[in-house]
């Protein structure tokens, strides 16, 4: 084991007793594999999946897993030919039995801190499907609230501004500027501090550096 990978098993440690805390689920997985191995087993075969945008679940091998596995029900907006398939697609996904997504930060004390632009990912984060499964590097890790912020608005938003084409203030220059643009992708922000259903959030830490 090299010392970074030590000092994340630590860390992770540390985080997933925070998170028991808040009721929610942590785990640790060294690797993106054996990650996807671990959620993955909380499926069970006739499961209704959806997922929100990220580039983790992409990297780390689950939406492969997921587009791989028999028997499952994805709801997958990426088919939609049409805005109103997106948006009618954007609401069965709430009603999803397990849905996927990644954090844009987790606090060493175990808050999730997201911000999105849409509103879809963080709404079924908040409520909607029966499961949650969180996936995220190392990276995401942020001492408090206000460096897990940071953290999104410096190393986050403007490089996924960037992957989707905004032609935002970041995306065109690479640094945050509290915008009010059109396409902005910091609409909303939340923060989960408790999670008041026993089971529904889990989250699998991943030692690697994933996502944005």
């Amino acid at each position: 084991m090299t010392p970074m990978q030590e000092f994340y098993e630590k860390q992770a440690s540390v985080i997933i007793k925070n998170l028991e805390k808040r009721n929610m689920e942590g785990y640790y997985c060294p690797d993106s594999k054996s990650a996807v191995e671990k959620a993955m087993s909380f499926l069970p075969d006739s499961a209704v999946v959806s997922w929100g945008g990220s580039m983790t679940l992409n990297e780390c091998g689950m939406m492969d897993a997921l587009n791989a596995a028999s028997g499952l029900t994805l709801i997958d907006r990426s088919q939609a030919s049409t805005p109103e398939e997106t948006k009618a697609m954007y609401h069965q996904a709430l009603c999803a039995d397990y849905y996927f997504m990644s954090t844009n930060a987790i606090t060493l004390d175990g808050k999730l801190v997201n911000i999105d632009g849409t509103g879809n990912r963080v709404a079924a984060l908040t409520y909607g499907p029966d499961h949650v499964i969180l996936l995220a590097g190392m990276n995401k890790v942020a001492k408090d609230e206000a460096a897990a912020l940071e953290r999104i608005h410096t190393s986050a938003a403007p490089p996924n501004a960037m992957r989707l084409n905004m032609k935002t203030p970041c995306g065109l220059t690479g640094v945050c500027s509290d915008c009010t643009a059109k396409e902005c992708i910091c609409s909303q922000t939340l923060i989960i501090r408790y999670n008041r259903f026993k089971g529904r959030i889990k989250v699998i830490l991943i030692g690697e550096n994933l996502g944005y």
